[in-house]
C-alpha cells in the first residue's frame, strides 16, 4: 500500500472518529438447560422472569416515533450450548387482519413479519438478519453495511408462528452453525428486532434507527449474558439426485438421472469453504430472451444458486459476470467455404467449483472462487463429400476470483480484486485487477469512492487497459448530491469474466435530489431528483451519450405509490458502436421524452401497476414509445395470481443490418414487441408450494429504408442493397413446479417445462398465426425430479453415537 493512500486512510480515520457514540440500548439473556419446543407457545419455564426488549420505535414512515400502545412489541432472549432461541410477543388491536399470506422461503408476500439481526462481532459491519412472517414464512439474508442485504444467502434455523388473541407470537431456535462470532469467554453481540405491520406499512425497531443518518447496522443494540459457548463445527453435506425425462415433437424421449454433492465446510469462525461436485442447475429459472439487434449481447440474470447465495464479496468493482462460467460456446470460428456446423453444445459444463468466503473479527473479507469447465467440441460436415470433423470450441478453462476487502470506522473499506481465465493451449488468457475504496465519515454524511482496474489480455496481439472512477457524496439529511466521473482505455477488457460493453471514453454525472424524512398530510414518501450524465469518444472528444433528467418518486396515505420522469438529451450523440466497425459513428439526434409509473397498494386483493413510456426523436418522425400493465389478484392466503402485457413501439427505429465489403447497411425500421407472462402460486404450507410461471415474447423488425452510412455519421438511400433483413422472433416458456422443504435444508421438487422458439425473415403480423407456428413441430418437453438432503455434521455424530 503506498505511502499517500495510507495518508488518506489515517486521516479519514481521525475525522471520522470525531463523532460521540450515542447510548445503546442493552438485553441480557439467560442460560437454558430446558429443552425448548418451537411450537409458538412460548409456556417453558425457561421464558419466565427474564429481560425483556420492549419500547419499539418506528422506523418508516413516522421515524423515531414510539409505536402506538395496541402494537406493543415484547422480544426474550435465550440460549443454550448450540443456539439461542427468541420469543416475541406482537400485540396487535384486530388479531383477524394480521396479513399471512403463504409464499415460498425468503418471500414475504402480503404478510406481517417479525426479524432479529445479529452481529457477533459487533462491529456495525455486517449482521445476519433472520425474519418470520405470520404465516410462519421463513426468510434470510446477510447484510453488510458496504452493500446492503444479500437475500441469496441461507442459513438453517427453526421458527413457527402462532396467531393469538392479543395478535401473534413468533418462535425461533438459530443455531450458532448460523453466526458468526469470536472465539471469547464472554460474548457482547450487536443485535436489534425488527416488525412491520404490514396493512398498515409501519416498520418499527428496538434499537432506533434515525433516518438521517441511515446506517442502519451501526445502530444497533446490544445483546450481553452470553458465555463460554464454543463455535462448533460447521461441516454441512448436502447430496442430491436428480431424474430428466425429456423429449421434444422431432426427438424421442430419453431419460437422465443425475447425482452430486454440495460442501459446506467452516474453515473458522470467520471463513467458510463451499464446494460443488458433478453440478446439476437443470431446474434454475429460464432467461428473458429478446430479440437483440443492437451492437451488445444481451445480459442475463445469474439463477445457479452457487453463484448467487453469498457472493457479495465477489462482486466488488462490478469485475464479475458469472454466466461466463459454462455460457454458450462462441461459434465464430473458422471453417472452410464448404463447411457447415451440424452439432455444436448449447453450453460447456461445468466440472467443479470452489469459493471460501467471510470476513474476520479485524474486518477483514477474503473471497476466493475457483470454477473449471470442461473441453467442449462441435461436429462440423464438408458439404460436398459428407465427411465430419471434430473442432474445439472451447478448452479446458479454470476461472478464478480473489478478493482482500478491509473494512475499518464501520463503515469504510479498500478492496483488491483480481479476475483471472486461464485456458488450455493456444487460446486467450486474461488478468484483470482492481484497487477500490469506499470511504465514509462517521456520521456517514459524506463519502467518497472509486477505483483504479486494469485489465492484461495475452492473445494473438498482447493488450492492456485501464478503467478509473472517482464518485462523492453528501447522503444526509433531506437535500442530497452527488457527483463522479469515469475514465475508460480503448484497451480496457473484463468481458472473459466480467461484462463492459463501452471502452475509449471518459464521463462526468452528477444528481441532487430532496426528500421527505417523515410523512405530512399528503405523502408517506416523497423524492425528487434532477440529474446530468455526459460521455465522450475519447479519441474525438465527441459527446456519444447524454441526459438530463427529472425524476419523481412517492407513496401517498393510502400506499399507493406513484412515479415519474422527464429525460431531455439536447445534443447530437456520436454514437461509435452502431456501425461495428472501428472508428466509425452513427449520429443520433436530439431527443425528448418521459415516463409515468402506478402501483396501487400490494395489501388490497386486487391491485395493478401501470407504466407508460415515450421518447421522442425532435424534428423527426421518429420515436419510441410502450405501456406495462400489470394486474395481480390475491384470491386467498394460498393462491395469487400476476398477468403482465408489455408493448413497445419504435417508429423508424435506424440501426445496423449488414457490412458488404467496406459499405456499412442500415435500415430505417419499425420494430413491434409484444410480451405476456403469467405467474401463479398456490401454497398448501410455508414449506410446500406450486408455482406456475409462462411467458410468451414476441418481435417484429421490418425494414422500410436501406441506407448507406457515410463517414460523417450521416445517412443515404441504398437502392441497390435486396437482401431480407427482416426478423420476426417468437419464444415461449413454461414452468410449472413443485416445491417440498420436507426438512429443515432438505427440499423435493418437481419440475415441467416446455419451451420454443421461432425466428424466420417473413414478416407475418398475424398474432394468431405466429402462435401456432411457434408450437408447429417445436415444442421441447422436460419432466424432472430433484431430491436434496441436507446433513449436520454434528446432527450425523449424534446418530452415529445413538446407533
Amino acid at each position: 500500500m503506498t505511502n499517500s493512500i495510507k495518508l488518506l486512510i489515517f486521516s479519514f480515520t481521525v475525522f471520522s472518529t470525531c463523532v460521540v457514540a450515542q447510548q445503546k440500548k442493552t438485553i441480557t439473556t439467560t442460560k437454558t438447560k430446558e429443552f425448548i419446543s418451537i411450537d409458538g407457545e412460548l409456556n417453558e419455564k425457561s421464558w419466565e422472569n427474564i429481560d425483556i426488549a420492549t419500547n419499539f420505535v418506528s422506523l418508516e414512515p413516522k421515524n423515531g416515533t414510539p409505536i402506538p400502545e395496541e402494537f406493543k412489541t415484547e422480544v426474550k432472549v435465550l440460549y443454550s450450548d448450540d443456539a439461542i432461541y427468541i420469543g416475541a410477543k406482537l400485540y396487535d388491536p384486530n388479531p383477524s387482519q394480521i396479513l399471512k399470506e403463504l409464499v415460498e422461503r425468503d418471500e414475504i408476500g402480503t404478510s406481517d413479519f417479525f426479524g432479529i439481526f445479529i452481529n457477533g462481532y459487533n462491529d456495525g459491519q455486517q449482521e445476519f438478519r433472520f425474519f418470520v412472517t405470520a404465516a410462519n414464512g421463513q426468510i434470510d439474508t446477510n447484510f453488510t453495511s458496504s452493500d446492503g442485504e444479500d437475500g441469496s444467502w441461507n442459513a438453517i434455523w427453526e421458527s413457527n408462528a402462532k396467531i393469538t388473541d392479543f395478535g401473534y407470537v413468533i418462535e425461533m431456535k438459530i443455531p450458532y452453525a448460523a453466526l458468526r462470532f469470536p472465539e471469547q469467554d464472554k460474548q457482547t453481540w450487536g443485535i436489534n428486532f425488527f416488525r412491520e405491520v404490514r396493512r398498515e406499512r409501519q416498520k418499527y425497531t428496538w434499537s432506533p434507527i434515525d433516518n438521517k443518518i441511515g446506517a442502519i447496522s451501526q445502530q444497533a443494540g446490544l445483546l450481553t449474558g452470553i458465555e463460554n459457548i464454543k463455535t462448533p463445527t460447521r461441516l454441512f453435506l448436502i447430496p442430491y439426485s436428480s431424474f430428466y425425462l425429456s423429449g421434444s415433437d422431432t426427438k424421442k424421449t430419453k431419460g437422465e438421472l443425475k447425482g452430486g454433492l454440495d460442501i459446506k465446510y467452516g474453515i473458522n469462525d470467520a471463513f467458510t469453504l463451499d464446494a460443488i461436485l458433478v453440478p446439476d442447475f437443470g431446474q434454475t429459472k429460464f432467461d428473458n430472451v429478446v430479440l437483440n439487434l443492437g451492437p451488445f449481447e444481451q445480459q442475463f440474470n445469474e439463477n445457479r444458486p452457487f453463484f448467487t447465495e453469498g457472493t457479495d464479496i465477489f462482486n466488488k468493482g462490478n469485475l464479475l459476470y458469472s454466466r461466463r462460467i459454462g455460457q454458450t460456446p462462441n461459434l465464430n470460428i473458422n471453417i472452410a467455404e464448404n463447411e457447415s456446423i451440424i452439432n455444436y453444445p448449447g453450453a460447456i459444463n461445468l466440472l467443479n467449483a470452489m469459493k471460501i468466503s467471510g470476513r474476520d473479527k479485524d474486518g477483514l473479507g477474503i473471497g476466493f472462487l475457483n470454477a473449471i469447465t470442461e473441453k467442449t467440441m462441435a461436429t462440423v460436415s464438408n458439404d460436398d463429400n459428407g465427411e465430419t470433423r471434430q473442432i474445439e470450441v472451447s478448452p479446458l478453462t479454470n476461472y478464478n476470483v480473489t478478493v482482500f476487502d478491509q473494512r475499518f470506522n464501520q463503515n469504510s473499506s479498500v478492496t483488491f480484486i483480481n479476475t483471472n481465465v486461464t485456458r488450455n493451449g493456444s487460446f486467450r488468457d486474461a488478468n484483470v485487477t482492481g484497487l477500490l475504496f469506499d470511504l465514509n465519515d462517521k456520521s456517514n454524511k459524506y463519502n467518497i469512492s472509486g477505483g483504479l482496474k486494469s485489465s492484461s489480455i495475452n492473445d494473438t496481439e498482447n493488450s492492456n487497459g485501464i478503467n478509473a472512477s472517482v464518485y462523492l457524496a453528501e447522503k444526509n439529511g433531506k437535500f442530497r448530491y452527488s457527483f463522479g466521473g469515469d475514465y475508460v482505455s480503448k484497451d480496457f477488457d473484463n468481458n472473459d469474466l466480467g461484462i463492459n460493453f463501452r471502452t475509449n471514453y471518459y464521463s462526468v454525472y452528477n444528481d441532487a435530489n430532496y426528500r421527505i424524512l417523515n410523512p405530512n398530510s399528503i405523502f408517506n414518501t416523497f423524492r425528487i431528483s434532477l440529474a446530468s450524465y455526459f460521455e465522450f469518444y475519447k479519441p474525438t472528444n465527441q459527446i456519444q451519450s447524454s441526459n438530463f433528467n427529472m425524476n419523481l418518486n412517492s407513496t401517498n396515505k393510502k400506499n399507493h405509490y406513484f412515479g415519474g420522469g422527464l429525460n431531455f438529451n439536447p445534443f447530437k450523440n456520436y454514437n461509435y458502436y452502431e456501425p461495428r466497425v472501428a472508428d466509425r459513428y452513427f449520429v443520433n439526434p436530439e431527443n425528448a421524452g418521459g415516463y409515468f409509473y402506478f402501483s396501487s397498494n400490494y395489501n388490497n386483493k386486487f391491485a395493478v401497476d401501470f407504466n407508460p413510456y415515450i421518447t421522442h426523436v425532435l424534428n423527426e418522425n421518429r420515436y419510441e414509445a410502450g405501456v406495462n400493465i400489470s394486474p395481480r389478484y390475491r384470491f386467498n392466503d394460498k393462491f395469487s395470481l400476476v398477468y403482465s402485457f408489455d408493448y413497445f413501439k419504435q417508429k423508424n427505429d435506424i440501426g445496423f443490418i449488414d457490412l458488404v465489403n467496406d459499405d456499412i447497411i442500415f435500415a430505417r425500421r419499425d420494430r413491434d414487441t409484444y410480451t405476456n407472462s403469467i405467474t401463479s402460486k398456490f401454497s398448501i404450507s410455508s414449506v410446500m408450494n406450486f408455482n406456475l410461471s409462462v411467458r410468451h415474447y414476441w418481435a417484429l423488425a421490418e425494414n422500410n429504408q436501406i441506407n448507406t452510412l457515410n463517414t460523417d455519421g450521416s445517412l443515404t438511400p441504398n437502392d441497390t442493397y435486396t437482401t431480407n433483413k427482416n426478423s420476426n422472433f417468437s419464444t415461449w416458456n413454461l414452468d410449472l413446479s413443485y416445491s417440498w422443504w420436507f426438512a429443515p435444508g432438505s427440499q423435493m421438487s418437481v419440475l415441467y417445462r416446455n419451451n420454443a422458439a421461432t425466428f424466420d425473415r417473413t414478416i407475418n403480423k398475424s398474432f394468431n398465426s405466429n402462435f401456432s407456428n411457434l408450437f408447429e413441430d417445436n415444442l421441447n418437453h422436460v419432466l424432472s425430479i430433484s431430491v436434496r438432503y441436507f446433513i449436520d455434521y454434528n446432527q450425523a455424530k449424534n446418530w452415529i453415537r445413538k446407533g
